[in-house]
């Protein structure tokens, strides 16, 4: 519990400002480090959502050849390939951040510059994972 202290003015002068009442998220200038950590949230929520529609496409596709050749044509629509291609982008990102957010926990890149430095390299591989993908499926 704070209490006011009358020798510290600084105290008393903090409890005088006016404290907002609703907070506008879209005002707020968060770190990179911080967009990263949203983002690995994010992405494993995407991933999360997903998992079970992409278990019943696997399910489908090993029924038989007519289900396989049915799911072929469903999955050729755009709305369908972006939904895939956002699965592989998502599951790039949250690997790459776990792997971050994993070396932070035992220690590892924890301090104000090397976490932002990690941010970006975690940007940087995840973002380049991702294309690498796209090279190798669309061929």
């Amino acid at each position: 519990m704070l209490y006011l202290n009358k020798s510290n003015p600084s105290v008393s002068s903090n409890m005088k400002k006016p404290r907002p009442i609703d907070l506008d998220f879209l005002a707020i200038r968060f770190p990179l480090t911080a967009w990263v950590s949203i983002l690995h949230r994010l992405s494993g929520f995407w991933v999360f959502v997903l998992i079970p529609s992409l278990l019943w496409v696997l399910d489908q596709s090993l029924q038989s050849p007519l289900s396989f050749w049915r799911l072929k044509i469903f999955l050729a629509q755009p709305l369908y390939k972006m939904l895939l291609l956002s699965f592989l982008a998502a599951m790039c990102y949250h690997t790459v951040a776990g792997f971050r957010h994993l070396l932070m926990d035992v220690g590892i890149g924890s301090t104000k510059t090397k976490s932002t430095r990690t941010a970006q390299l975690t940007l940087l591989v995840s973002m380049i994972l991702f294309l690498g993908f796209l090279y190798r499926f669309s061929q």
